[in-house]
């Protein structure tokens, strides 16, 4: 969704024109993630005194810049400002930039991020997630007198920044309490970047429910490889004073859910030192804040994963880590380990291609070799999954299997049930999550619960994970992404090592997903006897795999032929069956992702339930039909689709002369195991979609209305 970025530098003498470019550099990293609009906040020169005490040391303001659109716009925007000393120094600076994807109020200026308290920009934020209590706190803020200049739910928290700073500031009050005493008023999830014309040099940054990562860049050592975290402890008595229930006029259940503003700020108990700093002489040092590590991989590959409820802090250069001890502190975490990135900048670079999404096409036969490399010996015929394998046995006396997924992820669970029933011998149930969570559905102890996610920070699927969680089933997280929130909360699982997806629309990560819950299957029936030569077809299978990807990608310019003949069309149906009415679905969602087309994924044997009549000589469609158990039923579905005058593309194994004597119109792939057809089949339907929305004008990476991690609900 939203994506953030922040730049702090300590120490480290850099321009103005410097700052602005590294954070829209890292807005463009960003891009990927879905947005609608964005803006930028930075320093800007002094001015003489504050707003509310002339007598007060002169301090720098802030500028805001904020555009409707693209990147690039915004660029333009920064660029057209008016005395602005794009060459000034700045020996310590805080910078923060957001891109914007609506959800409170329509794409616009003035919705856009930095959000801020006042026209003289004291306090500014940019924010990643919705806070749904926004409405009880914008009422509390309007009687006050607050006037709100936008449609946002981020506004009104940094207005309240402003109204609590206000109403402490003779406290002399810290921006790390100040925070905290904000946040915990704030209900939904959050990732917010805060930045302030009173507390010059310092950032705060916190999390609930959506990402955010911390980079770290010095010249020297730093002092250790983790970073404590502060406990704070929460003094608020739950009970409004009398002067506060005076001071406003709300209903009792408003104010309860104030109680911050009406109580004594967090205090510390603990005040010695616990900080992230620097080794030897040289103390300069810079961080970066971002929603994800694909902004922050080009400065440094030292970075700190923030957990939930985490509240960052950057003071005179040195990083605290402060949270609220609510209970025993023995149940949190008490320290956040510096993790170093393995990925590398050109993976995040679209290289010799147009666009990240055919990138990411061409590099499947590469990405399944990733997940499956260290896990499946091809000699021996076994296959080890590391992340689970303390826990095979629990597994495999479970009452059921549970998959828990969204969209792409929920495909590639649809592509894998049958297997997994088959090799496991258990019942294994597939569901969206949203819905798996508006029926409360039963879960139980001996439940093994998997949660499929490529960017592991899916609200959805994260809330489903705590829901059975809490219910004492077992956890297991398959994701794309090290140090997500799924991988974090899982008890065990699978990383997809598929390398990074930067295009909204998921392509290599569900053929790497469909690939881990394979071996999955692999690795419950290693002990069956009875199932060996079925393991061995398909690990040999497995094996040739990478090979026959490369095949079907011969067939682009074929596939391209197919779409300059339906790229005007309003509709596309996909039929199949069996193992492949999975592949039917992903296909279906590529074309409705990336060329708003509608089109509808169907199951070839529903085909008399009623979507035969939408079939007709003018209605484009395309038939998976694979030379396997199901070719029969899928044959007579054809059938009835013809004899209504339907003209379907088939997609069809390369050395079924049945099938491509009875239709010219056929995308051919080669043959392999029946239960991994599905990974073969599914690129034609990637390439026609990627080539139909190409032909159509559109932004193949950044489909509209659409973001590459959804981290809202």
């Amino acid at each position: 969704m939203c994506g953030i970025f922040g730049y702090l530098n300590y120490l480290v003498k850099r321009d103005r024109r410097f700052i602005a470019d590294i954070l829209v550099n890292g807005l463009h990293r960003l891009e990927y993630r879905g947005y609608d609009s964005s803006g930028i906040a930075f320093d800007s020169d002094e001015y003489e005194g504050q707003i509310d005490d002339p007598s007060s040391k002169p301090k720098r303001g802030c500028i805001v810049v904020r555009q409707k659109g693209k990147v690039e716009e915004l660029e333009h925007a920064i660029k057209s400002l008016e005395n602005v000393d794009w060459d000034a120094e700045f020996t310590v600076h805080v910078g923060i930039a957001h891109t914007r994807w609506a959800t409170h109020g329509e794409p616009s200026a003035v919705n856009s991020h930095p959000q801020r308290s006042d026209e003289h920009n004291q306090f500014v934020c940019v924010h990643n997630g919705i806070i749904t209590n926004y409405k009880d706190i914008k009422q509390f803020l309007t009687n006050k007198g607050y006037k709100f200049e936008s449609e946002t739910d981020t506004e009104v928290v940094v207005k309240l920044v402003k109204y609590l700073y206000d109403k402490h500031k003779n406290d002399k009050i810290s921006f790390q309490k100040l925070i905290e005493m904000a946040c915990s008023q704030l209900e939904g999830a959050f990732a917010l970047l805060f930045k302030s014309t009173h507390y010059p040099g310092e950032l705060c940054a916190t999390r609930r429910g959506s990402p955010m990562v911390i980079g770290v860049k010095c010249a020297d050592q730093l002092a250790a490889n983790h970073i404590p975290v502060m406990f704070s402890k929460d003094l608020f008595n739950h009970q409004n004073t009398k002067d506060s229930r005076n001071d406003v006029h709300l209903s009792e259940t408003t104010s309860s859910n104030l109680r911050g503003v009406f109580s004594p700020p967090l205090m510390i108990t603990d005040q010695t030192t616990s900080e992230l700093s620097v080794t030897g002489n040289d103390r300069s040092i810079e961080y970066y804040f971002a929603s994800d590590a694909s902004a922050i991989i080009e400065h440094t590959n030292q970075v700190i994963f923030m957990e939930d409820d985490d509240l960052a802090v950057v003071n005179n250069g040195a990083l605290t880590i402060h949270r609220t001890q609510h209970g025993e502190v023995t149940s949190q975490s008490s320290i956040r380990e510096i993790h170093e990135l393995k990925i590398e900048l050109q993976q995040i670079m679209k290289g010799n291609y147009k666009y990240f999404m055919q990138k990411e096409i061409y590099e499947q036969p590469e990405s399944v070799v990733n997940t499956m490399r260290g896990r499946v010996n091809f000699n021996t015929r076994k296959v080890v999954l590391g992340g689970i394998k303390d826990y095979l046995n629990e597994i495999r006396r479970c009452r059921r299997l549970i998959l828990i997924a969204c969209g792409t992820s929920y495909h590639s669970a649809v592509a894998t049930r049958q297997l997994l029933e088959e090799l496991s011998e258990l019942p294994v149930m597939v569901e969206l999550a949203s819905d798996f969570l508006d029926r409360s559905t039963p879960v139980f102890r001996d439940d093994v619960c998997i949660f499929i996610s490529q960017s592991g920070e899916t609200a959805d699927t994260i809330l489903a994970l705590r829901y059975c969680k809490q219910r004492g089933a077992l956890i297991l997280g398959f994701t794309n992404t090290v140090g997500s929130s799924i991988s974090r909360e899982s008890h065990c699982g699978v990383h997809l090592n598929a390398g990074p997806e930067i295009g909204v629309a998921s392509t290599k990560a569900y053929t790497s997903q469909f690939l881990a819950l394979v071996l999955f299957g692999l690795v419950l029936s290693e002990d069956s006897i009875s199932k060996e030569p079925r393991r061995k077809a398909i690990i040999d299978g497995l094996q040739q795999l990478p090979d026959l990807i490369k095949k079907v990608l011969q067939c682009d310019k074929k596939i391209r032929e197919y779409a300059e003949a339906l790229y005007k069309e309003s509709s596309l149906l996909v039929m199949g069956r069996g193992y492949n009415f999975a592949t039917c679905l992903e296909g279906a969602l590529k074309v409705k992702e990336l060329t708003y087309m509608h089109s509808e994924g169907i199951l070839a044997g529903e085909l008399k339930h009623g979507p035969l009549a939408m079939v007709d000589d003018t209605m484009p469609i395309v038939m998976i039909i694979m030379d396997d158990p199901v070719k029969t039923k899928c044959m007579n579905a054809y059938s009835q689709v013809q004899a209504r005058g339907g003209l379907p593309v088939l997609i069809c194994n390369d050395d079924d002369e049945e099938l491509i004597k009875l239709s010219s119109r056929n995308i051919t792939v080669p043959r392999t195991v029946d239960c991994l057809q599905g990974v073969l089949c599914v690129v034609p339907m990637q390439l026609l979609s990627f080539h139909i929305a190409v032909l159509r004008g559109y932004d193949v990476d950044c489909p509209r209305n659409l973001a590459k991690s959804v981290t809202v609900a």
